[in-house]
């Protein structure tokens, strides 16, 4: 992983000049003479370099999860992204997040992440990337195992994609298929608005039988009083089943289905 905060050296050139462009070229480059993959943090927009540079797998290259607790990112922010900067290639948006309040670890700090803890699990299914971060502590996740579940389970990269409903700025609803196995993993997250949506398991195959292990929000969760309230439940789906979700502020849900031998 590549980083250029903060001023770029050589002084005076940006992020966004000539020569570092050129620069981040230079770095795929060479790093695929070594088949090493590269993901660029605080680069610049991708254009869909990526396709010509394989092993260019990820650049955050947009204001990622620190910019919640930091400065800028509001709950809608993530529901924008698959449809801005998301053209351009995958994204490390380093989600995962289950601590979510600095006052946590500095007491009086009123900062924190605009999420639930349901929303960063379905986040690795909305904001596609090849390479995906578990961006917290250890000892946080030591605490929540069974939502880590989840992130230890999850493919990385996909047969199949699947938007099953989206509106820009206010909800996002994905289905994707993980590359070469039968399981689906779908997630669904919203803005600063609690909504309520029915998952259609219509885009499995039919006939099969599957077994979907639910991640959503608890029944008080909200992503500024309770983010950490989080529910998870399992149930038989086929093509034909419809499962009703409920959404908290800045909350989401996540889903693994697998297949029933």
């Amino acid at each position: 992983k590549t980083g250029y905060v903060g001023n770029i050296i050589p002084r005076g050139e940006h992020h966004y000049s000539q020569w570092t462009i050129n620069h981040y070229l230079r770095i795929a480059e060479k790093a695929n003479d070594y088949k090493i993959m590269i993901n660029s943090h605080e680069s610049v927009r991708p254009t869909g370099l990526s396709r010509t540079y394989p092993n260019w797998v990820a650049a955050e290259a947009a204001r990622g999860t620190e910019f919640e607790a930091f400065g800028g990112n509001n709950p809608d922010h993530q529901t924008i992204l698959p449809f801005t900067r998301f053209m351009g290639g995958p994204m490390d948006y380093t989600p995962g997040i289950f601590q979510t309040k600095l006052d946590y670890y500095f007491p009086g700090d009123t900062r924190f992440v605009k999420t639930t803890l349901a929303k960063q699990l379905a986040l690795y299914v909305v904001m596609y990337s090849p390479l995906q971060m578990a961006a917290d502590l250890p000892e946080n996740y030591a605490k929540h195992m069974d939502a880590f579940q989840f992130i230890k389970d999850v493919a990385v990269d996909w047969d199949d994609t699947k938007i099953l409903s989206a509106e820009p700025g206010d909800y996002i609803h994905t289905a994707r298929k993980a590359k070469g196995k039968d399981e689906w993993y779908v997630g669904g997250i919203t803005d600063e608005n609690t909504r309520n949506f029915t998952v259609d398991f219509s885009f499995l195959p039919k006939g099969k039988k599957y077994e979907a292990t639910i991640y959503a929000d608890g029944d008080d969760a909200d992503y500024i009083k309770n983010p950490q309230s989080y529910k998870i439940y399992k149930k038989n789906v086929t093509s034909k089943s419809k499962l009703p979700m409920k959404l908290a502020r800045s909350g989401g849900y996540a889903i693994s289905v697998k297949v029933i031998k």
